[in-house]
This record gives structure tokens, sequence and C-alpha cells, in this order.
């Protein structure tokens, strides 16, 4: 996909070496399509990382892309400099009176707060009130998730006794689903959370439907049946080393965690991952980009409908 991002941003140099196509500017604006106009409100605190593996995934198919980074105004990242905020991030304030085709909504490691004390929550529900009318399609992932669902559906978060952390099999409930459409009938994706939303409240919401969940880790993606909101509880978009990142990072902090489960090839950390779940993370991405946004949303943003109950082409 030729997708629009600054010529400086970190993830270009990257993405360039994996042959993945990235646009100017100068050359987008040429192109007489519209191209999709998606955001990322980015809550993670590696911020460069985040926004890299995110732009991967959303360079996957042929749909032209025009992206915007977000950030909260109401926390200052500590883990990201204040230059590269400045000239590649744009607040809420900057974007509210824009609609956007797509939206994601990051995790965030605050999963041990309630969601009212985190800094942010009012902010985040702000912006989540304004996608109601000016965003087509909402994709929210981990943490971002479980924010979603509490928001809309007051669905609560509950505690673990240890961290569901590793790389589980899946199974697809709705193999018919345009989202599932090319899904392995068991698939793996990873987590690292200490928080779950359980699976029998979910299913009490009639317009909410669990489409793949894991014996082991849970309801993965759920989605509304208005097409305009998708939550995934885990992190499809992480690389290869991220897990053996978080775990070495809470090691070396002499935290208690547990060797990520299905990770490391016997489970010896000197053997190093395999990425067995980037198939399913880029049709995932490809799925929602094309079913949810391209064949829906409406050529001119302004006109962005309020999907009816059938939104969804089965």
């Amino acid at each position: 996909m030729p997708i629009n991002i600054p010529s400086a941003l970190p993830a270009r140099e990257i993405l360039e070496s994996e042959n993945i196509f990235v646009m100017d500017e100068n050359i987008a604006i040429h192109q007489d399509i519209r191209a999709l106009k998606i955001a990322i409100l980015n809550l993670m605190p590696t911020k460069i990382t985040t926004e890299t593996q995110l732009i991967r995934l959303l360079s996957n198919t042929s749909l032209q892309i025009d992206l915007t980074l977000l950030y909260t105004a109401s926390h200052t990242p500590k883990h990201t400099s204040a230059e590269h905020m400045s000239e590649f991030y744009k607040k809420f304030e900057d974007i509210k009176n824009q609609k956007f085709d797509g939206l994601i909504i990051t995790g965030a490691p605050v999963e041990n707060l309630e969601f009212e004390q985190v800094d942010y929550w009012d902010e985040l529900c702000a912006v989540m009130d304004w996608s109601k009318q000016n965003v087509f399609s909402t994709l929210h992932i981990c943490w971002g998730a479980q924010a979603g669902l509490y928001y809309y559906y007051n669905i609560k978060k509950y505690s673990l006794d240890s961290k569901q952390f590793g790389v589980f099999p899946h199974f697809v409930n709705s193999p018919k689903h345009p989202v599932m459409r090319g899904f392995d009938d068991i698939f793996m994706a990873p987590h690292s959370r200490h928080t779950e939303v359980r699976g029998d409240e979910i299913k009490s919401i009639e317009t909410l439907e669990i489409l793949a969940e894991s014996k082991e880790a849970g309801a993965y993606i759920i989605a509304d049946k208005n097409g305009r909101n998708l939550f995934v509880t885990g992190h499809s978009e992480y690389d290869t080393e991220t897990l053996a990142g978080e775990y070495f990072r809470d090691l070396n902090k002499g935290l208690e965690i547990d060797l990520p489960k299905n990770y490391f090839p016997d489970n010896d950390i000197n053997n190093p991952p395999r990425n067995i779940w980037r198939g399913h993370a880029n049709l995932f991405f490809s799925n929602w980009l094309n079913y949810y946004v391209y064949q829906n949303t409406n050529y001119d943003l302004e006109k962005i409908p309020q999907p009816s109950k059938h939104f969804i082409k089965l």
C-alpha cells in the first residue's frame, strides 16, 4: 500500500528496508484518488515502536492511506522526545473538526488503575464521543479495547491472578464475518496484560459479537453489529521481539514475571522466538480496512452516515 507519512518519521527508513511502499505528501496529492484518512491515538509509552508496528500492518493492502498520529494533551509522554511529538503528532484539539474513515486507539500500561484514575481518561472519553459522529470505524487494542467496552457498554475489567503473557491459540467463532474472512480455524496471537474482560458479560450485550476467542486468553476479537467499533484484547501488531523485551525489562527490574507462554522455542530464553502470528495480523488489518472502512465509508467524508444495524456486508 502507498501510505503517506512524513519523510523524517523514523518508521520510514525501517519500512523502506522491508520493501514497504511509503509515499511523500507531494506525490500523494497528485494522485487522482481519495486516500483513506486514518488516525492513530497512540497511548503507548514507546510511541516510535508502536507507530512503526501499526504503520507496517496498515501498509499491506492496495489502498492509499493518509495517516494522522495523535496523542493526549492531558498526559506528557516520558519515553518519547518532545521534538518527535512536536514534529509528528497532533493533539485531539487540533483535529476535532475533521472527519476520518478510521481510528485506532492503542493499548496503554495503565490497566491496574481504575479507568477514572487514568490522567487522560476524560480526554479519551471525549475522543470516543467525538468518534461517534466523525469516524466511520474505530479499532480499539488491548487496554484501548477494555476502555472502549467500558465506555460504550459498561463492561468492567477484572484483575488476573497472574499476567496473561505469551502467544496463545485462538479459534474463530464467526468464519463468515467479513473481518474473519481467510482466517485459519485456529490461529495464534500475543497477549500481554494484567486484566481481562469476561465473555459472559460481552455475550449479554445483544449488539456485540465475539468473533474469535481463546480457551486460555478469553475473548479476543469483539465487534459491534453495526460496524462502528472493533475491540481486540491482544497485540497482533507486536514485533517478534516485543514480548522478549517486556520479559527481560521486568526481570531486570526485579518484578515477578513468568516466561511468556508458547514463545521461546522449548521455553529456553537462549532460543530466538519465532513469529507465528504475523499472517493473521496482516489479514486482520487488511480485512478491517477493506470491509469495515473502504467498502462502506462515503467518498465525501462530510457525509459519514449512522450505519444501520445491518451495516456489515455478510
